[in-house]
């Protein structure tokens, strides 16, 4: 058949070059179009047969050769396969033409190999994070590396191709381009190098919620690469990081206070120190009517009471003497009414304490931890334990310090 196509070529007036010509685009159209029916074919099996099976499948993880179009890409090497085979048989007597075609498959395979390599690690990738473990080692950085190792090894090999060297000769001249490659791969050596000690070392995983006030972070780990790490801010953007600068600069990661059970409530009140005093009889007996410190009042009253008597205490005089004052009884009320709040861990740290005075009064500062660690309950509990405590404080016969406001100014101005 192809002599005889040669032989009509020339019968129609064509020099000899002419029907090589002729002969070699018809030939390589052919296979071209041959090439194009396979990759149909090979397509519409994989989409009618291979993919319905694996749907029906009682196994998930086969889905995510689907999903990431595995089957489809490896049907590119169907047609690269049949020229590469097909086109030096075709074209016997034209050297060139053949061995171009040849080498054209052989690109084809090649480049369409590593596509079908990378749909499948990024396949394996999505199976992998299905299971728990794949937030404590993160494998994407290490798959990424995989990737940028086999395209270097993809593109030696296919210039030793079209060029029509052995791929040694390539590998044996890396060493001078060394300082060249340290430069163009730098960010992914560093995240390479980072990544391990994040990883060994344990320090982020996704799903952490970290802090970067450096980098405008706050918010989760969503994904943890080669040279980045993707973290979800609370407003919904999305924050990237260098991989390399969670080694290089410090960041808080709050995956401590998530295992641990509780989340830390840390928030002082100030007292006006113009309004702490000594407790009378009208206070003592209004406060043993509260049910919180009723106990408290009464077992400190017996013991001052024992201790002044035991040294001739004159209690006639204020200063002499223990006496209870409104401020350490406020304290004592604070610590029972959180002792018995539902919401707050007893077996963590549990402090009310006094801090340094400041001009703006006397900090009376509260440090427990919530039960509930999701973040709008956690504002509810804190909420609500400040609003109780700012609205018993006069009860102590205390005062709030607050700023004076233009409302407070005004008062004054208005006054006779």
């Amino acid at each position: 058949m192809i002599d005889a196509l040669k032989v009509w070529l020339a019968g129609q007036g064509l020099s000899p070059e002419a029907v090589s010509l002729v002969f070699v685009l018809v030939s390589g159209a052919a296979l071209v179009l041959i090439g194009v029916l396979v990759n149909f074919a090979v397509k519409w099996t994989i989409a009618g047969v291979f993919h319905p099976l694996i749907r029906r499948t009682q196994t998930t993880w086969d889905d995510a050769l689907i999903e990431r179009g595995v089957l489809t890409r490896l049907s590119h090497l169907a047609p690269a396969l049949i020229i590469h085979v097909a086109g030096p048989l075709v074209l016997a007597d034209y050297p060139r033409a053949a061995e171009a075609v040849r080498t054209g498959a052989y690109v084809y395979m090649v480049v369409a190999g590593l596509f079908v390599l990378s749909a499948f690690m990024n396949a394996a990738l999505d199976v992998y994070n299905r299971f728990p473990i794949s937030h404590r080692v993160p494998l994407k950085i290490f798959l990424q590396v995989i990737k940028i190792i086999v395209s270097c090894l993809a593109v030696v090999f296919i210039l030793a191709s079209l060029v029509g060297k052995s791929p040694v000769v390539f590998f044996s001249g890396l060493g001078a381009f060394t300082a060249v490659l340290i430069l163009v791969f730098k960010d992914p050596i560093l995240g390479l190098v980072a990544g391990i000690q994040l990883i060994s070392n344990n320090m982020v995983r996704r799903g952490d919620w970290i802090e970067m006030p450096k980098y405008g972070v706050d918010g989760d780990v969503v994904d943890v690469s080669l040279t980045t790490i993707s973290v979800q801010n609370w407003d919904k953007t999305i924050a990237t990081v260098p991989t390399y600068a969670l080694i290089s600069d410090s960041f808080k990661n709050w995956r401590g206070m998530s295992e641990s059970g509780g989340r830390r409530i840390k928030r002082a009140v100030h007292i006006d120190m113009n309004s702490v005093r000594f407790c009378d009889r009208e206070m003592l007996d209004r406060f043993k009517k509260i049910r919180f410190i009723q106990e408290y009042v009464d077992r400190k009253l017996d013991e001052i009471t024992a201790f002044n008597t035991r040294l001739g205490i004159d209690d006639s005089v204020l200063v002499n003497g223990r006496r209870l004052t409104n401020l350490g009884t406020f304290r004592a009320y604070l610590e029972a009414y959180l002792r018995n709040h539902e919401k707050v861990r007893k077996d963590m740290t549990f402090l009310v304490r006094h801090l340094a005075p400041t001009p703006e009064g006397l900090p009376i500062e509260i440090y427990v931890f919530s039960s509930d660690q999701v973040w709008a309950n956690y504002e509810g509990i804190q909420g609500d334990i400040f609003d109780h405590i700012l609205a018993v404080i006069p009860l102590f016969d205390l005062r709030v310090f607050q700023a004076p406001s233009g409302a407070d100014i005004r008062a004054l101005a208005a006054a006779p």
